[in-house]
């Protein structure tokens, strides 16, 4: 039988080193943590042979003393928190006190700081004896520290390092993520001697969005919106891609919370809620995101990596995330994406509101909701409903212009301008101030039918069915306290459930517009999402799907030859309806040829 024994302190902390140093790239990050924590303005890092050879750190924080040297190397050691009322309300980036010393037990390290008081200090400390030797250096106020021969003395884990480029990727990704996390420190990076990243602080929004496009990519800053909602003592700021700019992979995705870069399930699947409506099924968005919290309404100390966190309240920090995320992308139009040379020009327009050239004649009137049992067949054999069309607008305001307006001069012209032609049945061809306006007429009126569809449909309220023999639904007791404990949203979206049991509810009444689908399953996702976010929108977003599909069958189809002020009433239209960038689908609905891009298709100037 084996004798329980106590570890040594060198063994112990060469254990503790596989929670903390799994590779460079985790050295690294638990060393520029501290330099912020340290009040850092400006790091400086240099890293040899993928950081296996050697990583330095260099800031200008605010220092350790001497006396705190040996300290800084010993495990659980911290400045950082000194009681359990300062473990409820962590601010700072590294906490537990144990980095240090467990990337000291698996490398050479030297840290050298200067607190500001007098000289500086360095502390030698190889991984073998784990003794700490203190002697006088020079160096300005701030600290260094280098690690070299990172697991030279564990090699079974060396051996699970992969090559000096995929080391270096991991780096380059980690430096990446913690300098978007601090728009006010600079951070420089070198590699094998090569300046790789130079960032200088970002203060203003547009210094900001620069260091966004430095790091995520400039293509992503061109199709990205601003959101910074704060409430109740909650703010999320930053910038979410277009749904047109959706991902194969959920690769640019960055989280913060309080600065700290967190993985987390509840904010994955409120943003994925958010984009429901706008994307792909398959697609991932793409975003940057800052949420500030109260420290004590967050638990850090949940994952040895400190990647996950846990909300107090995650159902309302769901809401939270959701809400602000679906409401920016609803409020986005077309005339938000055009710049126009012209300050007065109609990208000023409010909602809703025309403007267009006088001396105007009266124009035929769109309808884009129309009634979808009344269809014909067209000459191509496609199914297109009946024009019967009403104005979405009083008749004083929906003018076209007699001929070509005058684009230089200064009448307003709206942001998507005025139809010019119909491309082969399917794309609408319109002029405005900065070029040509490509439209695919059949997904833009798709997801305006589908927006005045779900806009009526909240008017107009559910329509409850009552079923003809109640459903009995066998849940554990968890699930069945959660329906009665939610039943106002159930009641809300047209359900009626009544707790039968301790395990057992009844199902007697479904909203009319469910009638056929697979309702126990549909509860029972639900149920699940209560439980586990505290709130959920699948009922509502199975109903969308329902609208969505009567929306796309109601629009009008390719080959449908429409009239110029047919096509015009589309595009204002367009200019007033949310999400009206995208198609139900999250298929891009217009695009803009700018004269300066068909200049340079033509070779114009040259």
């Amino acid at each position: 039988m084996p004798v329980i024994q106590v570890l040594s302190p060198q063994l112990a902390n060469q254990i503790a080193a596989g929670e903390v140093v799994e590779r460079p790239a985790s050295v690294l990050k638990e060393l520029v943590e501290n330099s912020l924590d340290a009040g850092a303005q400006s790091i400086d890092i240099d890293i040899d042979q993928g950081g296996v050879k050697l990583i330095r750190i260099r800031d200008d924080g605010c220092g350790i003393g001497e006396e705190d040297l040996p300290l800084a190397l010993s495990r659980h050691a911290t400045s950082k928190i000194g009681n359990l009322e300062d473990l409820e309300a962590v601010s700072s980036l590294g906490f537990r006190g144990e980095a240090l010393a467990s990337i000291a037990s698996v490398s050479r390290l030297s840290l050298t700081s200067n607190k500001g008081e007098g000289s500086a200090w360095k502390a030698v400390s190889e991984g073998r004896d784990m003794e700490v030797d203190i002697q006088p250096a020079s160096h300005p106020v701030g600290t260094s520290v280098e690690v070299r021969d990172l697991f030279f003395n564990t090699p079974a884990r060396r051996k699970f390092l992969r090559t000096e480029k995929t080391e270096y990727n991991r780096i380059d990704e980690s430096i990446k993520k913690l300098a978007l996390s601090r728009f006010d420190v600079a951070f420089s990076l070198r590699h094998n001697q090569r300046a790789q990243l130079s960032l200088r602080p970002a203060v203003t929004q547009l210094e900001q969005e620069k260091r966004v496009a430095d790091i995520c990519g400039a293509p992503f800053m061109e199709q990205a919106l601003y959101v910074d909602n704060d409430r109740h003592g909650l703010r999320l700021w930053g910038w979410i891609g277009l749904p047109t700019f959706s991902r194969s992979q959920a690769d640019l995705q960055h989280f913060f919370v309080n600065g700290r870069s967190i993985r987390d399930k509840v904010v994955s699947h409120a943003v994925r809620q958010a984009y429901q409506d706008v994307l792909y099924h398959g697609r991932h968005p793409a975003y940057v995101l800052f949420l500030e919290i109260n420290p004590t309404d967050v638990d850090v100390n949940v994952h040895p990596t400190k990647h996950e966190v846990r909300f107090r309240e995650s159902g309302s920090i769901h809401s939270f995330i959701s809400q602000t995320i679906k409401k920016a992308l609803a409020e986005d139009r077309p005339q938000d994406h055009l710049q126009s040379n012209d300050p007065s020009a109609s990208s000023n327009l409010t909602q809703g509101q025309q403007a267009f050239p006088q001396g105007a004649q009266q124009a035929t009137q769109w309808q884009p909701s129309m009634r979808f049992s009344d269809h014909r067949q067209s000459s191509h054999g496609t199914a297109t409903p009946m024009a019967a069309y009403q104005s979405l607008y009083s008749t004083d305001q929906t003018r076209l212009p007699e001929a070509t307006p005058d684009f230089n001069s200064q009448q307003d012209v709206p942001p998507l301008g005025y139809a010019i032609a119909q491309l082969k049945g399917i794309y609408i061809l319109a002029e405005n101030r900065e070029g040509l306006i490509i439209v695919d007429m059949h997904a833009a009126h798709e997801r305006i039918t589908y927006e005045r569809m779900k806009r009526d449909f909240d008017d107009q309220g559910l329509i409850s069915q009552p079923l003809l023999v109640p459903e009995s639904l066998a849940v554990s007791q968890r699930e069945a306290d959660a329906a009665e404990q939610h039943n106002d949203i159930f009641t809300k979206l047209g359900f009626t459930i009544e707790r039968a049991a301790a395990e057992s509810i009844i199902v007697r009444q479904i909203p009319a517009i469910l009638r056929g689908s697979e309702v126990e399953a549909l509860l029972r996702d639900v149920l699940s999402d209560l439980l586990e976010h505290g709130t959920s929108e699948r009922i509502r977003d199975h109903i969308n799907e329902i609208l969505s599909t009567m929306a796309c069958h109601g629009s009008v189809r390719a080959n449908r030859k429409l009239t110029v002020p047919e096509m015009n009433g589309l595009l204002r239209d367009m200019e007033s309806t949310e999400r009206s960038g995208q198609c139900n689908h999250g298929r891009p609905t217009w695009s803009q040829l700018t004269l300066d891009q068909l200049d340079k298709l033509f070779l114009r100037g040259r």
